[in-house]
């Protein structure tokens, strides 16, 4: 069952993506291939499926449009994690077991590519095929996710200036919840909002997607310590050869996992007014931290 919903999600954003994006062909041809090089990296959607999934929840089946919503995020995910790349940042040379964008376009097609993801997620999100007011608050819950403020490039700042340090608790999961809680969060928010969540719905949904969000990254740390640079597709011990703020490093593996655990103990009790419905949600949150890249 939780294959299936992983595949459709997969299937429908990234068809979303394919009709959204400019063709590789489209002048000018270097940051569109760069933009979908990136893109079609082969990513595991997870951003859109959740976004997916908590609209259905809401709504009780598939809301028609959704996943031109969850093909936005994606764009911001996409360019979050180019510029991250970049060498002024975290110096990658993989991503998603492909070269990362800079490596095959350079620096500055690569910076412009990620630029172009967010202008293009943006205009996308103008459009979504609901209510008005929705698509405010759905434009509002997604710009807040990745800005200063507790959002994501927030965290990254921060992130980056504790590099070298010995980071307290209070650091640590300040990093965590912007860096990428906050961009989680707001696909499962903006989920609900497009499919007419109250306001009721709408803090329970950012309850749990808040605490998934902090539960994927503690357990992302954990894999660039376990994993190797193959099986995540991505260069593995990145994190500790540049002295980042992690939960293992402070804490170690065993114990890591376990606040990953009672994260996702707390992020299903959130959903339980939602009875049945709820399950699927509940099974993405369980994979999120079962998950081995």
């Amino acid at each position: 069952m939780l294959n299936q919903t992983l595949e459709q999600g997969q299937t429908l954003t990234d068809a979303a993506l394919e009709r959204l994006l400019p063709a590789a062909t489209q002048r000018p041809v270097s940051i569109h291939q760069a933009m979908r090089h990136s893109v079609f990296a082969g990513g595991k959607r997870l951003r859109p499926i959740l976004c997916i999934e908590a609209g259905r929840m809401v709504a009780g089946s598939l809301p028609a449009g959704i996943e031109e919503l969850g093909a936005a995020l994606e764009m911001l995910h996409t360019y979050s994690l180019i510029h991250d790349d970049l060498p002024a940042l975290d110096n990658d040379d993989l991503r998603r077991g492909r070269p990362t964008c800079h490596k095959v376009f350079g620096e500055a097609i690569a910076i412009l590519a990620g630029d172009a993801l967010q202008t293009q997620a943006y205009e996308v999100l103008s459009r979504l095929r609901c209510p008005a007011e929705s698509r405010v608050r759905i434009i509002e819950e997604i710009a807040h996710g990745t800005g200063t403020v507790e959002g994501m490039i927030g965290g990254q700042v921060v992130d980056l200036e504790a590099e070298h340090t010995k980071p307290d608790l209070m650091m640590l999961e300040y990093i965590h919840r912007s860096k990428t809680a906050a961009l989680i969060g707001a696909s499962v928010v903006s989920g609900g909002l497009y499919a007419g969540a109250d306001v009721g719905a709408v803090g329970k949904l950012r309850s749990f997607g808040q605490a998934i969000g902090l539960a994927f990254q503690i357990v992302d740390d954990v894999l660039d310590v376990t994993q190797t640079s193959e099986q995540l597709g991505k260069t593995a011990g990145k994190d500790t050869a540049a002295e980042k703020a992690t939960y293992p490093a402070l804490f170690g593996v065993d114990e890591s996992l376990k606040k990953a655990g009672t994260l996702v103990e707390f992020a299903w009790a959130s959903l339980d007014g939602f009875g049945s419905r709820a399950e699927v949600l509940k099974n993405l949150a369980r994979f999120l931290v079962e998950r081995k890249k």
